[in-house]
């Protein structure tokens, strides 16, 4: 039976089972622009702005910002919400927690209108510009850690008098018109998974800026705060059965519900300088150094997110939480955690690591989240990079096993021939789709052929020390298969 929409009018008749706004969302001006609004954000950042309006932050409504074409999907979902949604938060105990996000009071799609996202952004109102736009839309050369401009949406922003395409055009070229109007800058703030994501933002923002102007490039690294974040909240891609849930669960139809875990982390640089909302008040931890803890979420529970995707996937697995019942990946993930991991990790303060490490377990074991391993699996060539060749790189540095590391490695390459176990397909889901299978299909003759590209393993391949286990990992997928190569090991 078709149910009315999620509206703004009918939050007063909704079931007492979903929490909703309190606060009136006409009073909420913006104060924050965040591009790429995809599931994370709005079940991570927008949750904790929800109850910052909530407790009267008036004037820190999120606007959202697609780029891409895909993004018209979002645009049309929300418009015809009042921008409104519904988070469902899922225990491993089956209970179900239902919420009606309002902090999004906005939703611009960038290619209906350039124009009106410039004037946006160029409101003195907005102070901070927030990010998800996925660990390759940094333009990172993997190899040598400067700015990669090959990109032909990027190419297209540095040409004189275009209007901008990218989230690195449409920010500079606000910036550019802040500093010639005398407007103060905002604040980027990046939330993507990557080691000193703030860091990463400013150099290579500076370095697309001073392609296009060099005094503007300058002007941006001297006076634009990037903050770095830490963020964390497992959050699977939204399924029809979702939507029809909310539905039957609390009486209306949400055309793009989001689902995540109840925990919650955000820990965030306290670096404002046109103001910020009170973080702090809604949970997250603002600290002077972000580091420890984003080493800790990268190579624990990133990287382990890669451990157990590949492995489980060859091994006729579909979800996290059934790899998270195998105690015979259990044991792996926590070894690679224990001795491989963790010891590349500088003091944590206040984390119990090891308690850290069986927590994350209990979350992927989660069978209510029901996290996919072909998302996990995505986009690979952006996160192996990122999250595990630091890991490999510094046990290789002191001396330490990388035995572990180096089955995932191999697993990645064996999923990478876009064949499972059974002779089944596997779509290769990754912006380097074409040269990582290419690879993949090249190890049947050259063992090493899938280490060969520096962009993504640096010099890897001329180390003998992680090339003899990865050899012998890849071997043995090939031979005995994911399940028994595990066994082995």
């Amino acid at each position: 039976m078709t149910q009315a929409r999620l509206t703004t009018a009918r939050l007063g008749e909704l079931s007492r089972a979903v929490a909703v706004p309190t606060y009136d969302r006409s009073a909420v001006t913006p104060g924050i622009v965040h591009l790429g609004v995809g599931g994370f954000h709005r079940a991570h950042q927008a949750r904790y702005v929800d109850d910052l309006l909530a407790a009267g932050a008036r004037d820190w409504g999120i606007v959202g910002v697609g780029l891409l074409p895909q993004d018209v999907r979002m645009r049309d979902a929300l418009a015809g919400q009042d921008h409104l949604y519904t988070l469902l938060e899922r225990s491993p105990d089956g209970s179900v927690q239902g919420r009606v996000i309002g902090s999004i009071i906005d939703y611009l799609f960038a290619p209906d209108s350039p124009a009106d996202v410039l004037a946006l952004l160029t409101d003195p109102k907005i102070r901070i510009v927030s990010l998800t736009i996925t660990e390759g839309g940094y333009h990172v050369n993997q190899a040598t850690g400067g700015f990669d401009a090959s990109d032909p949406g990027i190419r297209a922003d540095l040409e004189a008098g275009t209007e901008p395409t990218t989230a690195f055009g449409y920010v500079v070229e606000a910036l550019a018109r802040r500093r010639a109007a005398g407007v103060a800058p905002f604040t980027v703030m990046s939330c993507d998974n990557i080691a000193g994501n703030g860091e990463v933002a400013r150099k290579m923002m500076v370095a697309f800026a001073r392609l296009r102007d060099p005094e503007l490039g300058a002007w941006i690294e001297s006076e634009v705060a990037f903050p770095s974040s830490m963020v964390d909240r497992i959050t699977p891609a939204t399924t029809d059965a979702d939507r029809e849930e909310v539905g039957w669960r609390f009486g209306f139809d949400d055309a793009w519900p989001v689902v995540s875990e109840p925990f919650t982390q955000w820990v965030l640089e306290d670096r404002f300088p046109q103001g910020r909302p009170s973080f702090e008040d809604a949970g997250v931890q603002m600290v002077d150094d972000v580091e420890p803890y984003e080493l800790m979420k990268l190579r624990l529970l990133n990287a382990s997110h890669q451990a157990l995707c590949y492995l489980g996937y060859l091994a006729g697995y579909r979800y996290a939480h059934e790899v998270c019942a195998d105690p015979l990946f259990v044991d792996f993930l926590l070894g690679y955690m224990s001795q491989e991991g963790t010891p590349t990790l500088p003091e944590v303060p206040g984390v119990d690591l090891p308690g850290y490490q069986r927590e994350l377990i209990d979350r992927f074991a989660n069978p209510h989240i029901r996290d996919t391993l072909a998302r996990l699996c995505a986009e690979s060539s952006d996160r192996i990079p990122k999250w595990l060749v630091p890991v490999i790189s510094a046990q290789l540095a002191s001396g330490g096993s990388v035995r572990r590391s180096a089955l995932v490695v191999a697993a990645w390459a064996r999923y990478a021939e876009g064949v499972d176990e059974q002779g089944a397909p596997i779509d290769i889901v990754d912006n380097r789709r074409a040269e990582v299978m290419a690879r993949a299909v090249a190890q049947r003759e050259d063992p090493l052929a899938f280490l060969r590209s520096p962009d993504l393993f640096g010099d890897l391949v001329d180390c003998p020390e992680f090339t003899e286990p990865y050899a012998e990992a890849l071997a043995s997928l090939h031979t005995i298969g994911a399940r028994k190569t595990l066994e082995a090991w």
